[in-house]
């Protein structure tokens, strides 16, 4: 149970980290190869771009569960709370909407590369694999946009459910009380 609720927390992030960690490795690799010894892997070419498409979608839903997502809040900021929390949310039901669409668009494009597999030149995989983080991306994005939902309407449905506090210019909920650190103490006893 443990490793289910870490990999809930943190898959986003582990796989932006191992693809960006290989794409680097890659990109080096592939520079000292080409400069270095003048002949460059094929290969490293593939593995990027995989490792890169890989890395958006975990970062677009990384960034919809820590609400991090690109927003423009001068119109929101500059309504009432409950208008703006109308416009907030029919954002972000259309980005649901708009997942779930592309959740079914992309389960017809890895049908279609099920029945007609069509392989890289260089490492022979399958695209079909690659591809499927399509329906991962967005089944991800959909699932983080219900899960602050469900978490911000838990919390008593105060402020907006996708939007960061401190977006607004609010304070955080979060922000603990900075330590007065005029009032500390001295190893000596004496302020």
């Amino acid at each position: 149970m443990t490793w289910l609720k870490w990999s809930v927390r943190h898959l986003e992030e582990f796989i932006c980290c191992l693809g960006l960690t290989v794409i680097a490795t890659c990109v080096f690799l592939q520079v000292v190869m080409r400069f270095g010894f003048d002949a460059a892997p094929h290969w490293t070419e593939e593995v990027t771009a995989i490792c890169m498409v890989w890395s958006v979608y975990m970062g677009a839903a990384l960034c919809v569960r820590e609400r991090f997502h690109i927003r423009i809040l001068v119109l929101v900021s500059a309504l009432p709370e409950r208008l703006g929390r109308g416009v907030i949310v029919a954002a972000d039901l259309a980005i649901a909407l708009y997942s779930l669409m592309m959740i079914r668009v992309s389960l017809d494009y890895l049908a279609v590369l099920w029945r007609y597999p069509s392989y890289t030149t260089s490492l022979g995989i399958n695209e079909f694999y690659p591809q499927t983080i399509l329906v991962i991306g967005y089944l991800l994005i959909a699932l983080r946009i219900v899960q602050a939902y469900h978490a911000w309407w838990r919390g008593g449905a105060e402020g907006f459910a996708s939007i960061r506090p401190e977006d607004l210019g609010l304070e955080p909920p979060s922000a603990a009380i900075a330590p007065d650190l005029s009032r500390t103490v001295s190893p000596g006893g004496a302020r």
